[in-house]
């Protein structure tokens, strides 16, 4: 089954530590972007594309109004099926109320996804957050009265004044609330951010203190029932997010919006970041990224993200015996330090494996080709 994803670009302000593609809000530009959204998907049709997960992203999708919401929605039913899907929704606590919620809930968006970022009222102030902690918990408390079993919440780790101490407090009050799901990402200073300074890059956690960090929410999301099944994500039994698991373990997706970008049919390609551009064009211009995907790569790249893996038997099946071999002996080095994780067939990082994913996963990749 594919899966859809809908970029919408709009932000009530940008955040200063965020650098994916969002432009100011104005309803008649975000009017004109659902008319784009909803003639895209319309090109689908008739195409025997079923899909089982939607997702909107952003930017701010809470920005979209229940109705436009629905509209998108309807036209990705007409045209995908969408049977039993995954209806995601990132949401913004400042951005909604309860009539938005019960509009969404009534659109039939099953899932929501709160970008929360801490309990702490300083450093949702320092990541340049438009809500406090008491918006936050009214929103997903909220969300929960209405009926959304499925609520996910953000948490961002290292920013300024950041503790182990008081990361399991956020964790603590985090997981009381009525959540089955946390993304704990680590604060990262990209170019071209606001946060790209000299004047904030010492406020933030170093090497040292991010690994602290990082372990400490692994192990205190354990305790409360939120099991590692990624690099960044946590759940409660069942919850998984059923749409981000198709990008690990390689299955299609169409993306539709200004900064999109889809996997499809082998090829790798996006919609350019330009949210005039795309509402202008009779169908969303397409920039090829990746015209021949290497599966094989992907598998190992894409699948040690995930807590359950790869198989030996797989990379096999991709590279041949010698090379499969190759790999395990490198994976059996790793374990001596207490990098990787061996059983059976199968090959995963640990815990303190994740901290150092992008140059293990590299040497897997050098050692098979």
């Amino acid at each position: 089954m594919t899966g859809i994803y809908v970029h919408v670009p709009f932000c009530l302000r940008k955040c200063p530590y965020c650098s994916f593609y969002s432009k100011p809000f104005d309803a008649d530009t975000a009017s004109k972007y659902v008319d784009a959204v909803c003639r895209n998907i319309v090109v689908y049709s008739g195409k025997g594309i079923n899909a089982d997960t939607l997702y909107f992203g952003g930017g701010t999708p809470s920005l979209l109004n229940a109705e436009q919401i629905n509209r998108i929605i309807g036209e990705a039913r007409k045209v995908f099926s969408l049977d039993n899907a995954e209806i995601t929704l990132e949401a913004n606590p400042c951005s909604v109320n309860e009539e938005k919620l019960r509009g969404y809930h009534k659109a039939g968006v099953n899932r929501i996804s709160f970008g929360i970022q801490s309990t702490d009222d300083n450093r949702l102030s320092f990541l340049g957050r438009l809500h406090d902690f008491k918006t936050a918990v009214k929103a997903v408390e909220t969300a929960n009265t209405i009926g959304f079993e499925n609520i996910s919440a953000d948490i961002m780790l290292g920013a300024a004044g950041e503790t182990c101490d008081s990361l399991k407090k956020t964790i603590d009050t985090l997981c009381d609330l009525p959540v089955k799901h946390i993304s704990a990402y680590m604060l990262k200073i990209e170019e071209g951010t606001a946060f790209n300074n000299d004047k904030i890059k010492p406020l933030t956690a170093d090497d040292d203190l991010m690994s602290e960090l990082y372990l400490t929410a692994v192990e205190r999301l354990d305790m409360h029932g939120f099991k590692q099944y990624e690099i960044s994500n946590f759940c409660k039994d069942g919850y998984e997010s059923r749409h981000n698991n198709k990008y690990w373990i390689g299955e299609d997706y169409l993306g539709f919006g200004p900064a999109a970008h889809s996997f499809f049919g082998g090829v790798r390609y996006c919609c350019p970041p330009d949210t005039d551009a795309f509402i202008n064009a009779p169908a969303q211009p397409r920039e090829v990224t990746e015209q021949s995907v290497n599966k094989g790569e992907e598998y190992i790249l894409l699948g040690l993200r995930l807590c359950k893996g790869i198989s030996l038997d797989t990379v096999k099946s991709y590279f041949g015996q010698p090379a499969a071999e190759r790999l395990y002996s490198l994976a059996q080095e790793f374990s001596k330090h207490g990098l990787v994780n061996l059983k059976d067939d199968n090959i995963s990082l640990t815990t303190q494996g994740f901290l150092l994913s992008n140059g293990i996963i590299s040497q897997f990749i050098d050692i098979v080709e």
